[in-house]
């Protein structure tokens, strides 16, 4: 039973914010509304972490399995892909490791600024 009050927990927070999407319009996948409505009831306490935490795990050990079906797809339609696999490889790398750096350039800004500010 406990489960099934946890899921219900999740899923109605998650249609919420499938609504919310309906009524703002914004380029935001109504996902990402969820997760913010779940972080502001975590956060403020209206919800507390043993509400879902069960679940919660459940679901994070399963997100793998959930890759699936986008990999069979991907095996699918191999023929159509084969020619662009390799500059897509060579932008989603160099992407992701330009993100990495700008960030830790970012984080390293910030927190040497902050030691700047508390001396």
């Amino acid at each position: 039973m406990k489960y099934i009050k946890q899921i219900s927990i999740i899923l109605a927070i998650t249609f919420i914010g499938e609504i919310i999407y309906r009524f703002i319009p914004l380029p935001i996948p109504a996902g990402i509304y969820g997760f913010l409505l779940m972080l502001i009831c975590l956060q403020t306490k209206i919800l507390k972490l043993e509400h879902v935490k069960e679940t919660g795990n459940f679901l994070l050990e399963i997100m793998p399995i959930m890759f699936i079906p986008a990999a069979v797809g991907l095996i699918n339609i191999w023929g159509n892909i084969a020619d662009v696999v390799f500059p897509i490889l060579f932008v989603v790398l160099f992407t992701t490791v330009l993100v990495m750096v700008t960030t830790g350039k970012t984080a390293d800004f910030i927190i040497s600024r902050n030691r700047g500010e508390n001396k």
